[in-house]
């Protein structure tokens, strides 16, 4: 068959160059319509379910709607985890499905479920969150007002910029954050209402009633049709103010004469400022899930403009301030960077080797042709281009069958003195190493299957790499039996190959003639020291320590800042405002922007409380930076100059890690001990202790226990003795104690926008017990009886936040991990609190979670790719002897990848599993080529020392030159320090100190334990 494949190509060379050509110009097209991001969406498939009640207290927030949803939602097909959380004002219930779930699927799910959930009246109905994975945070921008007006700003945003950008396709939702989101409030004085005996019920009634618009139908008037419709919704402060409440002796009582209608916002429950000079809007734009990150964010670019000029009419400003695509094109610079330089390193070693320009030109060209070939592939799977599916390929495994097989034809033309054709010559030179090369490639392949069987975060990591690896090898195959032929057939000839070996390889050979000759003499001692080597490498690999995956280095900044409960917005929002000026003023050639957002934004798609703040850091590039050379030691410095600042804890970390991790396990570190009970004193305890512990851990950095409790709450608790005797409802007092936050009671319309019209109570009564009290409710009978007289009104202390999962409370201990590897951090940690809490109930999550499902995988994966390896061997030879001969090479690359990592001072990671997965495919390709001369040699009569020894020279160019352009190939991977280039490293790492220590065994420990299995005789 393959016989077959590369005479039929030498036969029709005309149609394998047309059909090469097509081939690269639908790659070419390929490549234009391929998504392009930074790094693949990770997040699992997500609903998330908001529901806002202004009001309402977090207990109450759990009881009446986060348990009744989460009760409703229980069953849902493919649903893998519900959890909630339930704070001031607002229900979230994130539900998580299995990996392949349809989201529009499970949101049709969710919704029909929500239509059987009976909430309490007052909330807002449940709303599903934006159809956007937990990366679809692409874009940020501030608006600020004229003289700094936060109302006016939050109108532009909300009426403005807001519609313009959704316009843009392929956004799903754009988010407000911060400022003063208008209302018209009816601000009741409880002395007038007395003097003029009118309650606050009395109010909200009028005002119910006397704003609307209806429509009368239509009236018949000379032949035409009048639509009738009566106007009587107000839209001044003035129109407002006029609504009568009741008339007494034909006086009317005005609402202006027992309240002050002012123009004021709803319950603040976010702040945001930027650069140190106060509070400004925030908004945030979100990606529709699928599209392409680049696309929509270009396509917002050239919608903010248009958007700038209609604010600067307004005398507002508009500035972005982060922009995923930055992030984007500094990771695919770093990926082009590497696949150039890598590019260059291999054809260099082609044309040093080889000493033929053309010949290396022709292997060269297998490089463009089978990405070409992977990016068809690619589109059709739906894999993006991102720093995994692209910055892994090496170019040097993508050429490695190319080399043999041209090396082998230029080999064969210098030696050839029979005047046959060439097109004759290079048949047979491909038909000669046809076999290892096929197989060698294959076993690259098929070693990348075991992959694919990875799960959870680490899969959508490692498949799309693992893919378009396996996509380029097949496109490199497929042209080392077509088209290699044909182009050599083509543009090699006996006179351009006629000038003998390279200098370089004639040099070489002259070491190594004697250097493997005294190894095969001393095959006791070569096959003893390869040995001790290899054992000497187990007690290393044990010491190196384990992580998930390298981090990102984003190019910005994330500090996550936590206060003390109870912290109001204000003082939250002058705090980070504090930090901002501060850090401003020391780091001014690092820091090119900051801003800090607190609390929740409009759409809970970042649930904080008030007293949590994200600090946003974007970096100017290092050249200009004067206060450090690298982002640790900015970090460092960054942590020195808010270490005298008192009254918060606060951890590092970047825009897509914190996000990544928060949306994986709802939590937003490295690490996060949860705690399951139902109390929540003795839930506040067991984590506080639990921080104790985990700070005395070496390693831990920012351990921070989730406040709890600690809120301040003003009670109003009713006497139903005192309510039955007058004749009054619950709901006649509850009114009442609801308008002290805001009652709505319809809505205001000006011009095509429209602010909510709510009932309050002045602020002085609210924080006043004492006023509070002698507040007047209307009894049927008549009477004006006091608030004190039907409720006990004191000050209690609530939970802040209540987080559950599967319906069961949960407190939260969480950590990052500096200095030390993730791995036997946890270790210690669980070591020592499993000592302590032995029968609760205490789970590990964050990023430690991801790697020990990823562990689990591998260790069962990469025992499956050494046997895929020796079944594939086994069936090129159809000998057990030679398959585990060649077989060896592997365990020789295993040493050479665990040193690297130990020098570089790296720990075991998913990437680096992966690296030794590849690694073992790779390997086996020199092997092969080397075992399978000898065996040639043997068959034509040779005895096995001087075959071994003759195959040792033979393949001495192929050998190195594999080894070479495949380690070459990842050189600038392993040492690129641009951003995105901390996750390429380690794969490339071992992938090159493997291939170094297998080479060797290759050209030494090979040929001596051939011969020192085999004997000196013919067949062995």
């Amino acid at each position: 068959m393959l016989n077959w494949i590369i005479d039929v190509s030498l036969k029709h060379r005309t149609l394998v160059l047309v059909l090469t050509i097509v081939l690269a110009g639908a790659g070419v097209f390929s490549l234009g319509r391929l998504s392009i991001d930074a790094l693949p969406d990770v997040t699992d498939v997500m609903v998330q379910i908001n529901t806002v009640a202004p009001a309402l207290s977090p207990l109450e927030i759990e009881q009446q709607i986060s348990a009744k949803i989460e009760q409703a939602m229980a069953g849902l097909p493919n649903l893998k985890l519900v959890r909630s959380l339930s704070k001031f004002g607002l229900s979230q219930v994130t539900l998580v499905f299995e990996d392949g779930t349809d989201l529009y699927f499970a949101r049709a799910q969710a919704l029909e479920r929500l239509q059987s959930v009976e909430l309490p009246e007052g909330p807002e109905r449940p709303t599903l969150g934006p159809v956007a994975t937990g990366l679809g945070e692409i874009y940020h921008y501030i608006v600020t007002a004229p003289g700094g007006d936060l109302t006016d700003a939050r109108v532009l945003q909300d009426w403005i910029v807001k519609p313009q950008l959704l316009s843009v396709p392929g956004v799903a939702e754009v988010n407000s954050w911060g400022g003063f989101e208008k209302q018209f409030h009816v601000v009741v004085d409880p002395a007038r209402l007395a003097k003029h005996a009118v309650t606050v019920q009395d109010v909200i009634e009028a005002l119910e009633r006397s704003n609307a618009n209806v429509g009368g139908g239509v009236a018949k008037a000379s032949g035409e049709i009048l639509l009738v419709r009566g106007i009587g919704s107000v839209s001044t402060e003035a129109e407002i103010g006029g609504i009568t409440i009741q008339a007494h002796d034909g006086r009317p009582i005005r609402i202006r004469d027992v309240a002050d209608v002012t123009a004021g916002h709803e319950i603040r429950r976010g702040v945001v400022t930027a650069e140190g000079q106060g509070e400004a809007v925030l908004g945030l734009g979100f990606m529709l899930m699928g599209q392409n990150s680049h696309v929509v964010a270009d396509g917002l670019k050239k919608k903010m403009e248009e958007v700038k000029r209609l604010a600067e009419m307004k005398g507002a400003h508009v500035r972005v301030v982060y922009d995923r695509t930055e992030l984007v094109d500094f990771v695919i610079k770093t990926v082009k960077k590497n696949l150039f330089e890598g590019a260059l390193l291999v054809v260099a070693v082609l044309f040093l080797f080889l000493g033929h320009f053309r010949a290396a030109l022709i292997v060269a060209a297998a490089i463009p042709l089978s990405m070409l070939f992977a990016f068809n592939l690619m589109l059709q799977a739906g894999i993006a281009g991102t720093l995994m599916s692209l910055g892994a390929i090496d170019f040097g495994l993508i050429v490695d069958s190319s080399v043999i097989m041209v090396e082998n034809a230029v080999r064969r033309l210098q030696e050839d003195r029979s005047g046959r054709p060439t097109a004759e010559v290079v048949a047979e030179a491909a038909k000669e190493v046809r076999k290892p090369t096929m197989f060698g490639e294959l076993i690259i392949m098929i070693v990348y299957v075991p992959v694919l069987a990875l799960q959870g975060v680490e899969g959508k990591l490692f498949k799309p790499m693992a893919l378009t690896v396996m996509f380029a090898l097949l496109g490199s195959l497929v042209f080392s039996l077509t088209l290699m032929p044909v182009l050599a057939s083509l543009f090699l000839s006996r006179r351009a190959v006629s000038h003998g070996e390279p200098w370089v390889i004639a040099w070489l050979k002259g070491l190594y003639r004697p250097a493997v000759a005294f190894a095969v003499e001393h095959r006791a001692l070569v096959l003893g020291s390869a040995l001790i080597i290899v054992l000497g490498t187990v007690p290393q690999a044990l010491k190196l320590g384990a992580i998930f995956v390298p981090e990102l280095d984003e190019g910005s900044i994330v500090i996550n800042t936590v206060r003390l409960p109870g912290v109001s917005v204000e003082e939250s929002g002058r705090m980070s405002a504090r930090i901002e000026g501060l850090l401003r003023e020391r780091f001014p050639d690092e820091i090119r922007s900051i801003w800090t957002r607190t609390g929740t934004p409009e759409v809970a798609t970042d649930p904080m409380g008030i007293e949590v703040s994200d600090v946003f850091i974007m970096l100017h590039p290092r050249e200009r930076w004067t206060k450090a050379r690298t982002k640790e030691e900015l970090t460092r410095e960054i942590d020195r100059a808010l270490k005298p600042l008192p009254g918060m804890s606060y951890a590092f970390t970047q825009p897509i890690e914190m996000r990544f991790n928060e949306m994986i396990a709802g939590i937003r570190t490295d690490v996060g001990v949860k705690i399951f009970g139902d109390d929540f004193e003795e839930l506040r305890a067991k984590a506080a202790r639990i921080e104790s512990i985990l700070g005395d851990v070496r390693g831990a950095e920012g351990v921070a226990a989730e406040p709890m409790v600690g809120q301040p709450v003003l009670q109003i608790r009713l006497d139903s003795e005192a309510l039955s005797r007058y004749g009054l409802r619950a709901r006649d007092v509850l009114d009442l104690v609801e308008a002290m936050g805001g009652k709505e009671v319809g809505e205001v319309r000006v011009d095509q926008r429209r602010f909510p019209l709510m009932v309050r109570l002045p602020e002085r009564v609210v924080e006043n017990p004492d006023l509070l009290g002698t507040l007047l409710v209307a009894a049927p009978e008549g009477q004006r009886l006091s608030l004190a007289k039907l409720a006990r009104i004191e000050r209690a202390s609530g939970p802040m936040v209540i987080n559950r999962e599967w319906g069961r409370r949960r407190a939260l201990v969480t950590a990052n991990v500096k200095d030390r590897d993730l791995g036997s951090f946890v270790a210690e940690a669980e070591r020592r609190i499993r000592a302590e809490f032995p029968e609760d109930r205490i789970e590990f999550g964050g990023q430690y979670e991801n790697l020990v499902r990823a562990s689990t995988t591998l260790s069962y994966v990469v025992p499956l790719a050494m046997l895929l390896i020796l079944f594939l061997v086994y069936s090129t030879y159809g000998n057990l002897p030679d398959s585990l001969r060649v077989f060896t090479g592997v365990p020789f690359a295993m040493v050479g990848g665990v040193l690297a990592l130990a020098l570089r001072g790296m720990p075991f990671s998913v990437s680096a599993g992966i690296g030794f997965v590849a690694l073992s495919g790779v390997s086996v390709l020199a092997d092969m080529v080397m075992v399978s001369t000898i065996r040639q040699l043997i068959d034509a009569g040779m005895e096995v020392k001087a075959a071994t020894l003759k195959a040792a020279e033979l393949r001495l160019r192929p050998v190195l030159m594999t080894a070479l352009v495949a380690s070459l190939g990842f050189v600038p991977m392993a040492f690129n320090t641009g951003i995105g280039a901390e996750v390429q490293r380690p794969l490339a790492t071992v992938v090159i100190g493997g291939l170094m220590s297998s080479t060797i065994l290759t050209l030494f420990v090979l040929p001596t334990l051939y011969v020192a299995l085999r004997g000196r005789g013919r067949r062995g």
